[in-house]
């Protein structure tokens, strides 16, 4: 598989992005509104100039600051899927995947399963239906790299998932050096080998999704990856292991050494609930009402205190949980992890 190369900086409203990444296999770009995430796209796709750097494709260079080259969109092999897919509403599908590649619009309107919508608009497809239409056609023009910015944004949560799945399959399938940028990283997971987070034009951490959350470099990457975060102040304590007072009076340990005002990252699936307090003396303990329960498919948030815990719909059940009943949240000391405060 050949590989992407990007290396450049430009000058945004608020901040210079400044990014070097590879990428061979599919790369998730996640991060905040407004971090810069899509410039990355436009700099590959020829859409905007940067002010310094190099872009290639191996050895095919499409930007080079030191030899001022600069190659147009239509002369770099990319294939680009917008966030709303900009489907051309007076075309049909078969003529909007033909503007892609004419000479192969019916081998993709085939493959992906859409050739009996080939007389179609776009307004009469479903949002999964308007995805495979863009990835045909981006990926009619023989694309040497695909570009995908939001690509699961504009579906609804039932229809999310499923369409999460297929994409899944389609990237296996078509083995391109993938750029896919997203807010969102349970999307980065499921469909990156690596994910790359960005804030503010710079690259806080890279690595796989499980890399991610086993050692976030800071507290932004662990909240964004999912996990609580807990503030106080550390002490050492005599068995080896680390007292943390939290801010709102609740003591709790971890395994890491640390002193002085840390934060702490605990993730929702690390913590056990009940209605009463475990007998378990190793277990930290935050009890309080239940602020909030919110079920996703076979899945449950429950909010207790500082920290959301994550149960199965079945523990939701046998335990009885409701807003405003008093509950214990719990969670072993390995199960902490001391992260560095992120830059505000």
């Amino acid at each position: 598989m050949a590989t992407l190369s990007t290396a450049f900086t430009l000058p945004l409203r608020s901040f210079v992005l400044d990014v070097s990444i590879d990428v061979g296999g599919t790369v998730a770009l996640v991060g905040p509104s407004g971090a810069g995430k899509t410039s990355v796209l436009g700099a590959v796709a020829g859409l905007v100039q940067p002010s310094s750097g190099r872009i290639a494709l191996d050895a095919d260079a499409w930007f080079d600051s030191a030899q001022g080259l600069f190659l147009q969109p239509d002369e770099r092999r990319v294939g680009l899927v917008f966030q709303e897919y900009a489907l051309f509403p007076h075309m049909n599908v078969r003529e909007n995947v033909a503007y892609g590649g004419k000479n192969r619009a019916d081998e993709y309107l085939e493959r992906f399963r859409i050739s009996h919508l080939a007389g179609a608009r776009p307004t009469e497809l479903s949002g999964g239906e308007r995805q495979r239409v863009a990835l045909a056609r981006a990926l009619a023009r023989d694309p040497g790299v695909l570009l995908l910015d939001e690509p699961l944004s504009a579906l609804d949560a039932n229809t999310r998932a499923a369409v999460r799945g297929e994409l899944q399959e389609l990237l296996r399938e078509f083995d391109l050096p993938t750029l896919l940028v997203t807010h969102d990283f349970e999307d980065a997971a499921a469909l990156a080998e690596r994910v790359s987070v960005i804030v503010d034009g710079r690259l806080r951490q890279s690595g796989t999704a499980s890399e991610l959350v086993a050692m976030p470099a800071d507290a932004f990457v662990a909240s964004f990856t999912g996990a609580n975060l807990l503030h106080g102040v550390a002490e050492p304590s005599a068995n080896g292991s680390t007292r943390v007072h939290l801010d709102d009076g609740t003591v709790v340990t971890t395994a890491d050494a640390a002193g002085g005002a840390v934060t702490l990252a605990v993730y929702p699936w690390d913590i056990t609930v009940g209605m009463a307090p475990p007998s378990d003396s190793a277990m930290n303990v935050i009890g309080g009402p239940v602020r909030s329960v919110a079920e996703f498919g076979n899945r449950v948030r429950v909010a207790i205190g500082p920290v959301t815990a994550e149960i199965t719909g079945e523990s939701l059940t046998r335990i009885g949980l409701r807003p405003g009943a008093v509950a214990y949240a719990s969670f072993k000391a390995t199960g902490t992890r001391v992260v560095a405060e992120a830059d505000r």
